[in-house]
């Protein structure tokens, strides 16, 4: 299938020795693999490739590039449009959106490399999290990027489910450079299915305890911490794994641990949207899932740090950082599903986090 075509086997290692060696044929082989050609450009990674800064935007580009062929095999009618962006201030990004699918209302797969200096505003909100940042006549450069995605599917037997995984590097005033990882993939059901909750979760555990056991326990409460609708008293969803800041035990590790996640995203979730996706649904239903949506749009704009630092980061994109809208939702006053209902399973287990491996 397509997927095997993407050469996932190869491992990033091998491609990179393709691209230290490419002649003009394999830069082609290349630029065909993903997207759209690379924010950095395939020179530029060329010449830095053993640079942790080229090796990540390799993964976030075959990540997004995987994950798009995923989607499209699901959902042969639609396309992606593939918006590839430029920013001022500098670096750029590249935008992969499906809307209006059979399968698919929306999915979006962003990959974005940016530079420049940090806005005061953003360098507030690191620093209230801990990071002691040591600015240079007011400056602090900066380098981000990451891929990040939103999918919505059509059936409310099929799961929302996003991603992101990222990296940031900061100068400080004396040159030094304070780096960090982070990131994620959490699932949000409208209805909850036991088997497909244990299926992802066990996929991330995996390849989270690849690198260390301690992980995926830390990152499963951290995820069900940090996607909490405050106000509402609920989680977005069924969790996953979160983690951000994580600067050690070294680069390397931290790169290949990210790698693992980010290859794990196409298993863990796929084979929940083929199993679902032609199931039959009522309007009650559909109507349910516009209410969850409302859900997912209320901590998206309110609480999610990503939303809320893109906003602030001078010549953003603001249609790519509200790519992780949906299409339709809804908000219904005073809206509360009948004791017992299905409706009302998934609200306890959004109060209450589960443990889905043990």
């Amino acid at each position: 299938g397509t997927l095997g075509g993407l050469g996932l086997a190869l491992g990033l290692l091998q491609r990179q020795a393709a691209l230290a060696a490419a002649p003009e044929d394999e830069e082609e082989e290349l630029r065909q693999r993903f997207m759209a050609p690379p924010v950095s450009g395939l020179r530029e990674l060329r010449r830095r490739r053993r640079e942790l800064r080229s090796r990540m935007e390799l993964l976030i580009m075959e990540t997004q590039a995987e994950m798009c062929r995923a989607l499209a095999d699901l959902d042969p009618g639609a396309s992606f449009a593939v918006d590839s962006w430029e920013r001022k201030e500098g670096g750029g990004g590249i935008s992969c959106v499906l809307q209006d699918g059979e399968v698919f209302e929306k999915a979006g797969v962003n990959v974005s490399v940016v530079s420049g200096f940090l806005s005061e505003e953003a360098a507030r909100q690191m620093r209230s999290r801990g990071k002691s940042l040591k600015a240079k006549d007011g400056k602090l450069p900066f380098c981000a990027m990451g891929v990040s995605s939103v999918i919505h599917p059509k059936n409310p037997h099929v799961p929302t489910m996003h991603f992101n995984y990222r990296y940031f590097e900061i100068e400080e005033a004396d040159g030094t450079k304070q780096w960090w990882f982070g990131g994620g993939t959490d699932l949000t059901p409208t209805y909850l299915n036991e088997e497909d909750a244990v299926h992802f979760h066990k996929t991330l555990k995996e390849a989270c305890d690849k690198h260390d056991l301690k992980l995926y326990p830390k990152y499963k409460k951290w995820c069900d911490d940090y996607f909490y609708i405050k106000h509402r008293g609920e989680r977005r969803g069924i969790g996953g794994i979160f983690f951000d800041d994580v600067d050690s035990p070294s680069k390397e590790e931290v790169f290949q641990f990210v790698k693992s996640c980010a290859k794990a995203v196409v298993p863990c979730y796929i084979p929940i949207v083929k199993k679902h996706c032609h199931d039959s649904f009522t309007p009650e239903e559909k109507l349910w899932q516009q209410l969850r949506r409302g859900r997912y749009v209320e901590f998206n704009l309110v609480y999610d740090r990503g939303t809320k630092f893109g906003l602030l980061t001078p010549g953003s994109r603001i249609e790519s950082i509200l790519m992780s809208l949906p299409l339709t939702a809804r908000w219904e006053y005073m809206h509360n599903p009948p004791e017992s209902s299905k409706e009302a399973e998934i609200l306890e287990v959004l109060r209450n986090p589960k443990d889905w491996v043990h």
